[in-house]
């Protein structure tokens, strides 16, 4: 594709990831098998505001993934990166669709989550694969913690919820382990809890709006 073609496709992907219009993919949303629970008023708005930030989550990571392919030094790793990708796509869809059924709606500040990841995964990938391999494994480590966290607080009676969550924590601990045994670099504990700090305010922000 030329330069041109290649900005379409990248916005387009950016429009669609942020804006909560991913849609039906290949994978059925775990949620899809089990029954409709019923949920209070103030149990849904809980619910609502975690799914919100979970989707906020893949949105990020999207965008990481998609930076990190466009400056990968390798064939194998850009290769790596867009598979991992279109699984977190697949998540995208699934919080989409539990956020809808829950009756509310994905975070505004989508746009500027994703041109912020993405431009990070950009200058990761540009560091050698390594890093850019490291980057995945720890940027997948919080988000496991984040997972765990909403899964032990979301309410008891949600399980559309807490299925859509724990088939996506399966997913990003594979994704992890993968990008390690790639030969991706263990960051240290201080890189990371700057990431955990980052990961925070996104997710403080995120559940309410």
């Amino acid at each position: 594709m030329s330069i041109i073609d290649q900005v379409i496709v990248e916005f387009d992907k950016a429009l669609r990831t942020s804006s909560g219009t991913v849609g039906q993919t290949r994978r059925l949303s775990p949620a899809s098998s089990i029954a409709d629970s019923e949920l209070s008023n103030i149990e849904q708005k809980k619910s609502a505001g975690l799914m919100r930030v979970n989707h906020c989550g893949e949105v990020c990571a999207q965008a990481l993934y998609q930076g990190q392919a466009l400056t990968a030094k390798s064939t194998r790793v850009e290769k790596q990166l867009q598979a991992a990708a279109d699984e977190e796509t697949d998540h995208l869809s699934w919080c989409e669709g539990r956020i809808d059924e829950l009756g509310s709606n994905v975070s505004v500040l989508n746009p500027i989550w994703y041109v912020s990841s993405f431009a990070l995964g950009a200058l990761a990938g540009s560091l050698g694969d390594r890093i850019n391999l490291g980057f995945v494994a720890a940027t997948e480590e919080q988000v496991c913690k984040h997972l765990e966290e909403h899964i032990e607080a979301l309410p008891d009676a949600d399980k559309k919820s807490r299925a859509v969550l724990l088939q996506m924590q399966q997913d990003e601990l594979r994704h992890k382990q993968s990008a390690l045994d790639a030969g991706g670099q263990d960051f240290p504990s201080p890189v990371k809890a700057v990431m955990t700090g980052i990961s925070t305010l996104m997710t403080k922000t995120s559940y309410w709006v």
